[in-house]
């Protein structure tokens, strides 16, 4: 069995098709916006609309070189390290790789449709109006042949052969793997189309979470920015209110469609969200679906191969928040790849309240938002919208998340409202990877709380502030521990990382550059 570390990279590897058909072509837009200062007071945003960086090829050499530091610290590595389980994800394929790879020429390209994967997106109020974060990949796919893409998913597959998974689970393999693959469109020109978005569920569910069709905001515009290198597109732009509610007069949060011209796949929805009010941002394995990330072969097929499937009665009670909290905004938060998020954004829209979205790019703007991408999206977030409160949700097997959710409770210590983290090694006997909470020291322990179970989350005032359930043991040591290995801080921790840790340690940073790559 591989260690957890091993699938930190594979398990973030999902996704299939994702988003319906235009039911019509999207009118041309008629109108190029100019991008102007996002005025936001007070805040740390830039006050220019975010691009994406084009050339990452001196971020990549940097970080390999390091990676070449950390590897040379070593000495021999495991078989299935060695041999690739890791080190694929640091050359994963992209537009002239994956053309190269398939040969196929240009012209064979140009004849493929254009698609667009367009993330659901925020917006935010300035006193300018309606500032939209609109943000996603161009990219092409190509034909691929059965028999090549069943090669190319066994890449993906510990122990398993595509051959010997069910008919409907090789279908998602193939879908995925597909997905994957794919031809990254570089200097393209985004236009869109927005309307109003019609209500999608008042319980809380499909699509729904609190939020109103907008009364207006019928509009065409063109990005300011063309397509970097990989395809991708992030930026901050005005819109017209034709219609819309001032965020400064309404506490809605109002609900946009948004079209990609000329693609049948890029259709979205805004979530126009006032100053004040409450955000969460969720991660979604194994907090919102089953994945087990910590056990290689079962994360990867539940990633891969299996439908995913909610994770206990979690969808209840976030409906019962979307419900309860008035113009709760959902923003869910993964690090996994482009090219592989769209199972991801169906299976929230499918059981959980609809939402904006975040996911790792291709493209990065600086080498600190490389080597700590989920930190960097949290504080676009936070500093989008600097008098929300934030309700922050994920697990404890998630490295990242337990340095950074903490950190911001110190950095914003007026805006996160609570932290809410399940303990898979409280729960899970195969979760045998320590994790750390040392940054929860110090911090009121009424704004945060490790749950078991779903219903450890009942009957809490998140709106008062009041985050913890007393029945709810905690044992948090503030530092190293882990239930399953009996380590609970101290002279145990000390004596674990004095027989692992100098390679635990080592690895974990290699794999972690690996992921961001």
């Amino acid at each position: 069995m591989l260690p957890r570390w091993a699938i930190l990279t594979a398990a973030a590897l999902t996704a299939s098709t994702y988003g319906s058909a235009l039911p019509t072509a999207a009118p041309v837009p008629d109108k190029v916006y100019n991008a102007h200062p996002a005025l936001i007071t007070p805040s740390l945003v830039q006050r220019y609309p975010t691009k994406t960086y084009k050339h990452r090829r001196d971020i990549i050499d940097d970080i390999r070189g390091r990676v070449d530091e950390v590897l040379s610290d070593l000495g021999d590595l495991p078989s299935y390290v060695a041999s690739g389980v890791a080190n694929f994800f640091q050359d994963f394929p992209v537009g002239e790789d994956v053309q190269s790879s398939l040969r196929i020429d240009d012209d064979q390209v140009s004849a493929l449709p254009t698609n667009v994967l367009n993330l659901p997106p925020y917006g935010n109020w300035t006193d300018q109006g309606w500032n939209v974060r609109f943000h996603g990949n161009v990219y092409k796919q190509p034909n691929i042949s059965r028999e090549k893409l069943d090669d190319l998913a066994n890449i993906f597959l510990i122990d398993v052969d595509i051959d010997e998974l069910r008919p409907s689970e090789q279908d998602q393999a193939r879908n995925l793997t597909s997905g994957i693959f794919v031809i990254q469109q570089g200097d393209v020109n985004v236009t869109l189309h927005l309307e109003p978005a019609p209500s999608a569920g008042s319980d809380g569910e499909e699509g729904g979470g609190g939020a109103v069709t907008a009364p207006g905001g019928s509009q065409n515009l063109t990005l300011p920015y063309a397509t970097t290198d990989q395809g991708d597109f992030d930026v901050f732009l005005p819109i017209e209110s034709n219609g819309l509610e001032a965020g400064n007069a309404t506490q809605n949060i109002q609900r946009l469609n948004v079209y990609a011209n000329g693609s049948d796949l890029g259709n979205a929805t805004a979530y126009l969200v006032p100053p004040t009010g409450f955000t969460i941002i969720s991660d979604i394995d194994d907090i919102l679906r089953v994945t087990k990330i910590y056990q290689p072969k079962e994360g990867l097929l539940n990633s891969f191969a299996r439908p995913f499937t909610p994770w206990m009665n979690m969808p209840f009670y976030y409906a019962n928040w979307s419900r309860s909290i008035p113009d709760f905004h959902f923003h869910y938060l993964t690090t996994t790849p482009e090219q592989v998020t769209r199972n991801y954004m169906d299976f929230i829209f499918n059981h959980y309240p609809g939402g904006s979205f975040d996911t790792r790019p291709l493209n990065f703007s600086d080498i600190s938002a490389t080597l700590s991408i989920r930190r960097f999206l949290l504080d676009k977030i936070f500093q989008t919208f600097p008098q929300r409160k934030f309700i922050l949700v994920a697990d404890t097997s998630n490295s990242d998340v337990m340095k950074a959710y903490p950190a911001l409770a110190h950095d914003y210590p007026n805006q996160v409202q609570c932290i809410f983290l399940r303990n898979t090694s409280a729960t899970d006997e195969e979760d045998k990877f320590p994790y750390d909470t040392t940054g929860f020291k110090n911090l009121n322990q009424q704004t945060y709380m490790f749950f078991r179970t779903p219903d450890d989350l009942a009957n809490l005032d998140i709106v008062g502030g009041h985050c913890l359930n007393a029945s709810v043991q905690q044992n948090v040591t503030f530092g190293l521990q882990d239930e399953v290995l009996g380590i609970h801080g101290g002279e145990d921790a000390a004596t674990f990382l004095g027989v692992n840790g100098w390679f635990t340690t080592a690895v974990a940073a290699a794999v972690g550059i690996w992921l961001v790559l």
